[in-house]
């Protein structure tokens, strides 16, 4: 298994997964959507970074860190928006690869630190970010769609 940031040839295997997680997570976005949002990523690489997990030369998980700007970390951090790996890839240490890799890859682009978020329900996931020294805030996140 390997980690790596994911290039343009890797484009629809990365809609790929990113649509089954927000599948997962009952997040309805359509796929022309999606695919314009991944392909604005590639365009503008000042926006965030996707690595890729390889295993058995296929993609089998995907991160996607963004870019902000956020005052109360005093600058440039990244946000963890998307973290998947295949269910039938799990439980073999690639999420754990992929975020000690997003983690180092925001440490190279110079940020402060790393927020995201995660589902209420979604324990496991918590506990792996716990595992790697996020701590859970006491806080809500709200969204109003624009468009």
């Amino acid at each position: 298994m390997s980690i790596e940031s994911a290039t343009r040839a890797d484009r629809e295997a990365v809609i790929a997964l990113l649509a089954a997680q927000l599948e997962e997570h009952a997040i309805d976005l359509a796929p022309a959507r999606l695919a314009a949002a991944v392909d604005g990523v590639f365009a503008v690489p000042g926006r965030g970074t996707f690595l890729v997990a390889r295993a058995d030369g296929r993609i089998v998980g995907v991160a996607y860190l963004s870019y902000t700007w956020a005052l109360e970390h005093g600058g440039h951090v990244g946000w963890l928006e998307e973290l998947y790996v295949l269910p039938a890839q799990r439980d073999r240490g690639i999420g754990g690869a992929l975020l000690d890799a997003v983690c180092a890859q925001a440490r190279s682009a110079g940020c402060a630190a790393i927020d995201l978020e995660v589902e209420g329900s979604h324990e496991r996931a918590a506990h792996l970010y716990e595992r790697r020294g996020f701590r859970r805030l006491g806080r809500t996140r709200y969204s109003l769609g624009l468009a």
